[in-house]
Parts: C-alpha cells; structure tokens; sequence
C-alpha cells in the first residue's frame, strides 16, 4: 500500500534541524483552559511529534491533577523525545516558605519535568534572588526559562542618579503603577542567561496578543541583543505566529497551542515564501 513521506529536516538550509533542536523550537500549550485526556495528547504526539519540541502545563494546571497522571503524560512525551516545562507556578510555590523552591525542584524531577519555568512578573522577586534561584534550578539537573513581560512595576525602574555603582539604595516602595521598559527586560534577562538560563520566554501580554497591535520596535530590540537562538516568544494566535515567521523565518522559537501547531509548520515549511513547495520538499514521495 502506498504511504506519503512527510517532510525531513536532514537539509540545515531547508528549515530547521531534526530534535533535539536549539532553534526553530515549537512549544505545545498543554493542559490548562480545558483538560484534555493521554489519548488526545498521543495522538497529538502520534501524529506531529516531528514538530512539537516541547510541552507546557499552563496555569499551574499540574498540580490539579494525579502524581500518576503527571509522570504518565512526561513519559508519553519523552518518548516522543518531547521535554516538559512546568509552567508559571512558582509564585504560588514561594508562599510555602524560603526552602519552598528546593522542594518544588525536586518534586518536577521526580514527576519528569525538563524545564522549570520562573514568571518574573508574577513572582516580583529582587534581581538577585531571581537569579539565585536560576541557579539552583541548573545545579538541580533541570532546565531554567525565565519569562519576562514587558511591563514592569513603576519601583523597580531606576532612575538616573539613584544607582551608584556598588552602592546600596533603599528600594522603592511598591506601587500599582506598571510601566512599559525593554531595557529592562533585556538587561535581566541577560543577567539571568549569565546565570545559566536555557531560555527566555517573551510574554504575549502587551507585546504581541493581536497580530494589529504588535510592538515590532521591542521585538527587534529583545531578538538583537538576546538573539533567536535564547529567545522564545508566545503567539497568541495564527496571525502572530504568521507575522514572526515572515520576520525572522523558520528558526524562530515560539510558544503556541496544541491546535495550532499544523499551521505552525505549514509556515515554518514555506521556507521565507521562496519556495512554496518546501512542506513536501524532495522527501515527497510515494514508498
């Protein structure tokens, strides 16, 4: 019986190189709005594991669920040569106490998570101790992807003449008043892949939700002084992921949901729009 041969990345100049990739990575949005069950995910896996890097249990999704559930979809991934990312949930994890984070460690190692992730906003940490914790999530064996939003609260912006080089300051005191600085985000998340970070997730809010409103300017900003390979971007939408593939091409890593991870690679495989017939490409073929 006659059986098609989906594309291949053998060829580093067509799109991408074959997994365990550094970029053109696509991570799945697992679990989190709606749950969904193991056979959706392995035939999710089944289906487009070529094309899906990684997984991500949103929202904290993970801890609603079963131990036994958890290390059954890691392992589902794993051997689709899939890594699992535990998502935003650390903030919640710091209300545990300061030896909280060693815990929360060692509980995704053992339910087979890869990669922890450290929502800067949400966790409104001191700098330093974002990156203590950078640290220690390497030194325990796992991945570190801090994720950065592009607005930050009105306190934590420097003003000029307030920072001496090697003097101590009193920081400011909260405020409800968020603003918007790239240079910022850039400068931490620098510091944090000093620190041994993996990734840097970009969050859509405010930067690329819709497709009309994209702040091409901050984008360019964060993609050169970070670059491609360390910088991870969530597209909200099939218009976002559009947009970034014909900005910076196929090897851009993003962040999108299991639905739209098809359209995804029909982008990705367009090869910047010069040759259209490159989602078959020459490994086309009946067997």
């Amino acid at each position: 019986m006659a059986a098609y041969r989906w594309k291949s990345f053998n060829d580093e100049d067509e799109d991408r190189p074959e997994k365990p990739r550094r970029y053109g990575v696509t991570e799945m949005r697992g679990p989190h709005y709606s749950l969904f069950s193991r056979g959706l995910l392995e035939d999710v896996f089944e289906s487009m594991g070529q094309f899906v890097d990684g997984l991500k249990f949103c929202g904290g999704s993970h801890t609603l669920m079963p131990k036994t559930y958890i290390k059954e979809v890691t392992d589902m991934a794993h051997k689709h040569n899939v890594y699992v990312s535990s998502g935003d949930w650390a903030d919640q994890m710091l209300r545990q106490g300061p030896s909280a984070i060693k815990k929360y460690i060692e509980e995704c190692k053992r339910l087979g998570f890869d990669t922890i992730e450290l929502d800067v906003a949400s966790l409104g940490l001191p700098e330093e101790t974002l990156l203590r914790y950078v640290r220690l999530i390497k030194s325990g064996g796992l991945r570190a992807k801090p994720q950065f939003s592009v607005k930050f609260n009105k306190s934590d912006i420097a003003f000029t003449g307030d920072r001496a080089f090697g003097a101590y300051v009193i920081p400011a005191p909260q405020t409800s008043e968020m603003v918007e600085d790239v240079d910022l985000l850039v400068r931490r998340a620098e510091r944090c892949l000093e620190a041994g970070a993996d990734m840097i997730m970009i969050n859509a809010d405010d930067l690329c939700r819709q497709a009309d409103s994209l702040r091409s300017d901050m984008v360019a900003k964060i993609v050169g002084r970070l670059g491609l390979e360390k910088t991870m971007f969530e597209a909200s939408s099939p218009k976002i992921s559009e947009w970034f593939i014909k900005r910076y091409g196929p090897k851009v890593n993003l962040f999108v949901d299991h639905s739209q991870v098809m359209d995804l690679e029909c982008l990705r495989g367009r090869n910047l729009g010069q040759n259209h017939s490159s989602l078959l490409g020459r490994s086309y073929f009946l067997l």
